[in-house]
């Protein structure tokens, strides 16, 4: 071999070495854990929202059901609400990215429950029984309204993805959140800036 030739075979084998040690490291890094769930009942959350006023109060009464009727029904609930700082999170129990921020949720609508209402849409669940089942397993303070086609959310959040949340002032702006929350500070920011204009 010339010079030349055992140059450029170390050149390759040395770019082959860093590849393997690359792809070695890869493969031991790990996701970050999704956030561990909150494990607060509903009645825990009832009693922590307790006194509320009462637009406020008729949600959390409805605390992890699915309710039925669609947009009209989500429509009329938000037109009924209005003039109140509200939240809507749009997920669906199949959706990974919204399972893991149902604790964020759970934190957050308990603790800024008496003064923003929070809704939900399970948009594009295929069966409403896994909706329930999830809520049972992992309850929010909150109602969320069933949307088997995605038309409300589609219309609500104005996006085909999920999750995406959707922040109201008293005014009516609208603030529009894609993706999951990653932490509770990350959402009551949200809430504080975009809901209550704080």
């Amino acid at each position: 071999m010339t010079p030349k030739t055992l140059s450029l075979a170390a050149a390759v084998l040395g770019l082959a070495v860093v590849l393997v040690v690359g792809l070695v490291q890869l493969g031991r890094s790990t996701p970050p854990p999704a956030p561990a769930p909150a494990h607060l009942t509903l009645a825990q959350m009832r009693a922590g929202l307790s006194g509320s006023a009462p637009p406020l109060a008729s949600l959390h009464a409805q605390a992890g059901e699915v309710l039925s009727g669609g947009l009209p029904a989500l429509r009329a609930r938000l037109a009924a609400l209005r003039g109140e700082p509200i939240v809507v999170n749009k997920w669906a129990s199949w959706c990974q990215p919204c399972r893991s921020e149902f604790g964020v949720f759970q934190r957050v609508s308990l603790a800024e429950g008496r003064a923003v209402a929070f809704l939900g849409i399970d948009s594009e669940e295929p069966n409403r029984a896994d909706a329930v089942s999830f809520l049972r397993s992992f309850p929010v303070s909150y109602p969320s309204y069933y949307d088997k086609s995605g038309q409300a959310g589609v219309a609500i959040t104005d996006s085909s993805s999920t999750p995406v949340t959707v922040f109201y002032d008293r005014s009516g702006r609208i603030y529009i959140h894609q993706g999951p929350y990653p932490s509770v500070a990350k959402l009551e920011e949200d809430v504080r800036r975009y809901a209550l204009g704080a």
